[in-house]
């Protein structure tokens, strides 16, 4: 989970922050609000990696997931990425625990 989740998380902050001027410029959304929200989503995905192997991290990713998908109601194309990064959170989820437990037997044994 410490390698998928992280990925994840990371990569979608950066998305979200190059949601900004597409909101603003294609959408007529405020900028200042436009740069305020995605500038906080994002942040909370780079914090939430911070504390990615503890247990709560992964409610909190879902909930991340669900508001970048939710975005897609200002920007429609969000609604696609949101979607995507969400079964890739799923996937994180689901596998990255035994990815974790088979890198860090690798590293015991070498």
């Amino acid at each position: 989970m410490r390698v998928l989740g992280s990925s994840v998380l990371a990569l979608e902050a950066i998305v979200v922050l190059l949601a900004i001027p597409i909101a603003v410029n294609n959408e007529n959304v405020n900028a200042a609000l436009a740069l305020a929200v995605g500038l906080a989503i994002a942040l909370l995905m780079l914090v939430t990696i911070g504390f990615i192997s503890k247990p709560i991290a992964v409610p909190i990713g879902w909930a991340l997931q669900i508001v970048t998908v939710g975005t897609g109601f200002v920007v429609p194309t969000m609604f696609i990425i949101g979607g995507v990064f969400a079964l890739l959170w799923y996937f994180a989820v689901k596998n990255g625990q035994r990815i974790d437990r088979t890198r860090d037997l690798g590293k015991s044994t070498a």
